[in-house]
């Protein structure tokens, strides 16, 4: 089997898992953009004021449990996502960023590296 085949089959096996499994998900609001999590999942979010060990709560923008979905403001305002934070102190990837103007000489160079944090999702009740 060619490599390229392959990996269109495992596409397919991840892709469409089985019916009968029943999976709970959430949309939370993080740190300014929105994430799709399970219990148990660990996501890097912008960084947060919280030190290693300590509990946040996210809030919730929509719930899928199986078949059910929960999208209105008041079953969203009973349901809460809990996260452990892992890793305070994480980083994301260096940027460079270089401007160039041509036949003057001018260039400058700038670089940046997103703080982020690191959570473990626990519990969506």
């Amino acid at each position: 089997m060619s490599g390229r085949r392959l990996n269109a089959v495992c596409w397919a096996i991840v892709s469409f898992p089985d019916s009968k499994e029943q999976i709970m998900y959430a949309i939370v609001k993080a740190g300014g953009h929105q994430e799709k999590v399970e219990v148990g999942d660990a996501i890097l979010v912008n960084r947060l004021d919280a030190k290693k060990g300590d509990t946040v709560e996210f809030p919730v923008a929509l719930v899928v449990d199986g078949a059910k979905v929960t999208l209105s403001s008041k079953d969203l305002a009973k349901i809460s996502v809990k996260a452990e934070v892992i890793n305070d102190e994480a980083k994301g990837p260096k940027i460079s960023i270089m401007k160039y103007k041509n036949k003057t000489g001018v260039a400058r160079r700038k670089g940046h590296r997103q703080k982020l944090t690191l959570v473990k999702i626990t519990a969506i009740a």
